[in-house]
């Protein structure tokens, strides 16, 4: 462990005040109906940092029924694209106002660095504005070439009520990737985020009132999947669920949602290759590795999990590889040199022990890591950086979503080869090839099976670039212009110009 880079306990300070959060229903803060409540501890320090109002089925119905009042006779979905975007923009300006405080909450829920934290609540503020700019650009379409007889309209109308299930790992941020959106196109909605990092989305209810939202336009209900998701999944007054996290909890909304046909959002997991050719400019790669696979202490869908190395390069890059692991700074989330956090819970931390050491009994090498982390000064979970080599395409640690800060190595020969792996599994988020030949990444990224393809860089993003995935990783698309379309409807108009229309009967 002497040779990993590990950041000790610092000299932040945790709030000496337990955040006390609770539901947001119908424009007022409420306790749950049967007065239960949960407490989240820091995966990083150990200690409670939010208790919690507890949802039961009764909040759902309240919060829902809001939802519905507030779309079928309030004034939100009938306002304008410029009055939507005014109050968007308030929003993004609260966000930056109040930057710092979400990010102490993110990081002392989530484990993940505060450096990182404040970085991603900024690109929130981004994403807020530009659904802004959207909602003022929001149009249908007209038809008049359909004769001299005929005008054609295709409005774009808002879906309804939408429930939106958000997960842990990136708790403001993803929200933030579906509720401007929401907003933007007329919607109202029902939010749970994760009973493990319920505080940051309290605190966007806070700057939602603050700028001037309608009672009932947004709501938030804190808890547990079963009863509270459960119930904002299978609900008939609501119209779409849009939902970030585990697929098999994906295809379980899918099922609920089935009995009403509402619409079904899912942004799932993934298995994100990157491919690593002998021309690639390999210092810059294996940054990108290393970052693609350590970020978010790998508790992230778009995780750079598995690398796929051509073999005449592959020894030399996984030296590399674990030579800059060793780099990282692993260790408390409050202090803004640490790169890398905590494990969310102790269970997870397990499961990815798991995959390692079944890997390893099959076969498999351990270059690095492999092993819990101590941090001194600090009782939380956390996992060592960890590259495993000689990994064969059949290996769960291959194929199923880790989800901790743990690198599968695989190599090839060809780029058909290398194709053959990365479409060979279940998952299509993203994928990446590092190559200087043009032909070689175009190729790639026709060929590959996911949603995002990166070409000589790994996880860049942009508010204006939608972001989902096909197979087992999702269905819809976040961001973007798609985004909003997400939550429209189209409604066709036919129009007759005049009394042209010749009788049926004679």
């Amino acid at each position: 462990m002497s040779e990993l880079n590990v950041v000790s306990i610092s000299k932040a300070q945790i709030p000496s005040e337990t955040f006390v959060a609770r539901h947001l229903i119908d424009g007022s803060w409420q306790a749950s109906a049967d007065g239960a409540t949960f407490e989240r501890t820091s995966p990083s320090h150990g200690c409670v940092v939010t208790l919690a109002s507890k949802g039961c089925t009764r909040d759902v119905d309240a919060a829902i029924s809001a939802a519905r009042l507030a779309f079928d006779k309030g004034r939100w979905p009938r306002t304008s694209g410029k009055e939507r975007a005014t109050l968007l923009l308030k929003v993004a300006d609260l966000i930056d106002r109040e930057r710092n405080r979400i990010a102490l909450m993110e990081t002392l829920e989530s484990g993940k660095p505060i450096s990182q934290a404040k970085a991603e609540i900024e690109g929130a503020a981004d994403i807020w504005r530009y659904a802004a700019s959207l909602a003022r650009t929001l149009h249908g379409e007209s038809y008049n070439s359909l004769g001299n007889d005929f005008l054609g309209l295709v409005l774009k109308e808002p879906i309804g009520v939408v429930s939106i299930i958000t997960p842990w790992n990136f708790p403001f941020l993803i929200v933030t990737q579906k509720l401007p959106f929401a907003l933007a196109a007329g919607c109202t909605a029902v939010i749970k985020p994760s009973e493990m990092t319920p505080a940051t989305t309290v605190i966007l209810g806070e700057l939602l009132l603050e700028a001037g939202l309608p009672a009932g336009v947004v709501n938030i209900v804190l808890g547990y999947g079963d009863p509270v998701g459960a119930a904002m999944t299978a609900d008939k007054r609501v119209d779409m669920v849009t939902f970030t996290g585990s697929t098999a909890v994906g295809k379980s909304i899918v099922s609920a949602a089935s009995g009403t046909l509402k619409k079904v959002s899912l942004e799932l997991g993934g298995k994100n290759p990157q491919v690593i050719f002998p021309d690639a400019d390999l210092e810059s790669a294996v940054d990108a590795v290393v970052f693609g696979v350590y970020f978010n202490a790998g508790e992230c869908c778009n995780s750079g999990s598995r690398i796929i190395v051509h073999e005449d390069i592959a020894e030399d890059f996984t030296k590399r590889t674990v030579a800059l692991s060793r780099q990282v700074p692993f260790g408390d989330p409050l202090d803004p040199s640490t790169k890398v956090g905590a494990i969310i819970t102790p269970e997870h931390q397990d499961k990815i022990d798991r995959y390692v050491r079944e890997a390893a009994r099959s076969g498999a090498t351990v270059e690095l890591g492999g092993e819990a982390l101590a941090v001194p000064g600090l009782k939380g979970q956390f996992y060592q950086p960890t590259v495993v080599s000689n990994v064969r395409s059949n290996m769960p640690i291959a194929r199923e979503e880790v989800f901790g800060p743990v690198l599968s190595v695989l190599t090839f020969k060809t780029l058909d080869e290398a194709i053959e792996l990365i479409n060979d599994a279940d998952y299509g988020l993203s994928a990446g090839v590092w190559s200087d030949n043009v032909h070689t990444c175009l190729e790639f990224a026709r060929r590959a099976q996911a949603g995002t393809v990166w070409t000589n860089t790994w996880m860049d993003g942009f508010s204006e670039l939608p972001f989902g995935g096909v197979k087992e990783s999702g269905q819809g698309r976040e961001l973007g212009k798609y985004g909003l379309e997400e939550f429209l409807e189209a409604k066709t108009v036919t129009m007759r110009i005049g009394r042209s229309r010749a009788p049926w009967v004679s």
